[in-house]
């Protein structure tokens, strides 16, 4: 890729893993978050999937952006745990009896730095409550660094299909610096175990780190290959210090500059392909049978704050835990990050919703263009209006579609588009968040920051 070309689009825009992005997110009651409960039982997506959030870490790596904090006392974890109890049983009365779970996921944090019994209990406390479609995601974030076999072997027993290992980087080096520890058990015995039990098992990798280099973070992918795990995500390390302060001590170390960060991926993503995997979206690679290739062949990829789905798993969100994000069709609604205030609030039989976002009908069809063009790489203006019943000039109206910009983004190879089409080249699909960030009416007068796509 032409340097000119990533140096004049590597600009901050959203990641758009919603619409709006969160930090449009103004105060937000338990009632107005209630209501859109009870209205999701209405909606033409009935279909459930739970986010749990364990904010718990044994050690806080300098890279995270995401909402964690430091391991707590046991008695905290407990609380914490029987609080998750005490907010599913305040949710489930709202809910309709004939809907089913088509997703359960935790994030973190991580997870797997609680005792794996309390993960067991809370699956079955959701898993008792609702019935499940056929095959359902019921998944996991794992840090290997402080799993024993025992450990492992537990998580097999728990109801979970799909475990994510948050390898990051196999360079010791690398993980040093960041301040994170390398798997306890070598990565092919993981995976021996794991594939006896029926687990499918993503592999993510993080790529823009102090110390990683073309060669290194190339022999990360050839390693990952022999592994042969089910899905490898490759992240774009988002450099906000003014989210995560902890960030400015890599900046000591010094990070990759644009050009060669966008070589890595290209390396490795080219190696990935050779390998017999296909790209889904800006950071996934799949085998071909997988139902992300095939949703993504047939245009029918969806995604939400857990990461790409199918139609088949794609429902309303229901976030549970501090800082979870519940994801519903008109509105959006985030838990209190602060835990005693949380474990408090619920323990009294109150929700503890602190923030949020209640969409307009324009905002919500905006929604459906910008993830449209976010997980299948192309919108098709006119099917997009038949599935939407509204018309393309009412489709178009709700965004800030620019000929002028759209004319800008095709003069420079990455897009391809008529009055009916707009489709992502390859060259392009790295700043698919530009073009879709060209589309948000909200980024005509933005006063939000945001990270680079590179």
């Amino acid at each position: 890729m032409y340097t000119e070309i990533i140096n004049k689009y590597n600009v901050p825009v959203p990641r758009y893993t919603s619409y709006p992005p969160a930090n449009y997110f103004e105060p937000f009651t338990n009632a107005r978050y209630l209501e859109a409960v009870q209205q999701s039982n209405q909606a033409s997506e009935r279909a459930l999937s739970f986010y749990l959030h364990i904010p718990f870490c044994r050690h806080l790596c300098h890279y995270c952006g995401c909402n964690s904090y430091p391991m707590a006392r046991p008695e905290i974890i407990e609380s914490y745990v029987e609080a998750l109890h005490q907010e599913i049983d305040l949710i489930l009365p709202l809910l309709d009896k004939d809907r089913s779970i088509a997703q359960i996921h935790y994030g973190g944090g991580s997870p797997t730095a609680i005792p794996v019994t309390l993960i067991k209990e809370l699956n079955a406390h959701l898993l008792s409550s609702f019935p499940a479609i056929d095959r359902p995601e019921i998944a996991i974030e794992c840090h290997p660094g402080y799993l024993s076999e025992k450990d492992w072997l537990q998580l097999t027993e728990c109801g979970f299909n799909r475990l994510s290992i948050g390898v990051q980087d196999f360079n010791i080096e690398v993980l040093k610096t960041v301040n994170r520890r390398p798997s306890l058990l070598p990565m092919e015995d993981i995976f021996i175990l794991l594939r006896e039990k029926g687990i499918s098992i993503n592999l993510d990798f993080l790529y823009g780190l102090p110390k990683q280099t073309v060669e290194n973070f190339t022999r990360n992918i050839e390693q990952a290959i022999l592994l042969s795990p089910d899905r490898l995500v490759m992240f774009s390390y988002a450099h906000v210090p003014w989210i995560n302060k902890r960030q400015l001590l890599l900046e000591k170390s010094g990070l990759p500059d644009n050009h060669e960060k966008q070589t890595m991926f290209d390396t490795a993503a080219g190696l990935l392909h050779k390998s017999g995997y296909q790209s889904i979206g800006m950071d996934h690679f799949v085998r071909p049978n997988d139902e992300l290739s095939i949703a993504m062949q047939t245009k029918k990829l969806h995604r939400n704050f857990q990461g790409y789905c199918t139609r088949r798993t794609t429902a309303q969100v229901y976030g549970l835990g501090v800082t979870a994000i519940s994801q519903l069709e008109s509105a959006y609604a985030q838990n209190t990050k602060d835990i005693p205030h949380y474990i408090k609030t619920i323990s009294k039989g109150e929700l503890s919703i602190t923030k949020g976002y209640a969409l307009s009908p324009t905002e919500q069809l905006t929604r459906e263009v910008i993830e449209t063009l976010m997980c299948n790489g192309c919108i098709d203006w006119r099917n997009l209006s038949k599935r939407l019943h509204v018309s393309v000039s009412t489709l178009k109206a709700a965004t800030a579609y620019d000929e002028k910009k759209l004319s800008g983004f095709a003069d420079d190879g990455l897009i391809y588009y008529t009055d009916d089409y707009l489709e992502m080249t390859t060259a392009g699909s790295a700043f698919v968040r530009n073009v879709a960030a060209s589309l948000d009416k909200l980024m005509l007068h933005s006063p939000h920051s945001y990270s680079k796509p590179l």
